[in-house]
């Protein structure tokens, strides 16, 4: 079966929760599964059901993450950016190893966004990835470029959110 490359963007809701649907589903049916989650470092309810899953679905994250990137201080960037190329340069070597079916990697585009990866360095991944490899890539506004190489691209809307009417993120729900 030859594998597609897929992206989750969009300022609503549920880019990461998609693909770790699409993980299950694979999982479901034998495929095994990496994530890689960039920019996130807390306890979230996730976390915890795909440990239970390994090493069929394995989650791989940032080292602590502190806070959201428009709220670090510069120590904070210098040490989230090498962080980002670590967990990057492992999301590489695990894309091109042939040992998985479907890799995603979580929160990539916010990555890009953000200054911490060169979009040459996805693109090139995603050129470079073995045939039958399954390619998630999720965060808000993909560019163009990463759109053009997609097979799917879902664009994620928020037409309301709680948080607009000041209710914080809730356990079980938004993590």
């Amino acid at each position: 079966m030859k594998g597609l490359v897929h992206i989750y963007t969009g300022n609503g809701k549920g880019k990461t929760t998609a693909a770790i649907g699409l993980g299950i589903r694979a999982y479901g049916r034998g495929f095994k599964v990496l994530m890689v989650q960039f920019l996130k470092g807390s306890e979230t309810g996730e976390v915890e059901t795909l440990k239970a899953l390994e090493p069929g679905f394995v989650l791989r994250r940032a080292k602590e993450v502190k806070g959201f990137f428009w709220n670090m201080d510069e120590e904070q960037k210098r040490e989230l950016r090498k962080n980002t190329q670590e967990l990057l340069d492992y999301a590489g070597k695990a894309v091109s190893s042939g040992e998985w079916d479907l890799v995603i990697l979580d929160e990539v585009i916010g990555a890009i966004s953000n200054g911490l990866v060169q979009i040459q360095q996805i693109t090139d991944l995603i050129k470079n990835k073995p045939e039958s490899l399954e390619l998630v890539l999720t965060g808000r506004n993909a560019p163009q470029e990463l759109i053009d190489l997609a097979d799917y691209v879902s664009d994620i809307k928020a037409v309301k959110h709680p948080m607009n009417m000041g209710i914080p993120a809730r356990k079980g729900i938004e993590c």
